[in-house]
């Protein structure tokens, strides 16, 4: 039994699209690194706290109050979701304050972003 010749993938495909091009590689492995970080409950859980309150920044102490790990494991997570630019820190007397980083939230959110219909 013989196939019937394949069209050109252009021509079957009518929808537009996903991304305007693909990722490099260094994008690419930046990009996982941020996918990784959000993977872990704790790290999601905290973005959650500092993108739900109110002024758009929370104060370490309101951080670690909301689990029931120490402050060491807390200022860890903290460090992964700064290194991969999620969050964003000042440093205020004696407390340290936490801000979402909108560029790389944007960022996700488009790559996150595609259409339902085809």
């Amino acid at each position: 039994m013989t196939m019937p010749p394949r069209q050109p993938l252009e021509l079957l495909d009518c929808s537009p699209p996903l991304m305007r091009e693909p990722l490099d590689t260094d994008r690419a492995a930046a990009v996982a690194r941020v996918f990784k970080a959000l993977g872990d409950p704790v790290r999601l859980r905290i973005l959650s706290i500092v993108a739900s309150h109110a002024g758009g920044e929370v104060c370490v102490c309101d951080i670690t109050s909301a689990f029931d790990v120490s402050q060491p494991t807390i200022s860890h997570h903290l460090k992964v979701l700064k290194e991969v630019g999620l969050l964003t820190s000042e440093r205020r007397a004696s407390w340290v304050y936490y801000r979402l980083v909108p560029e790389t939230l944007g960022e996700l959110s488009g790559l996150l972003n595609v259409p339902t219909t085809v």
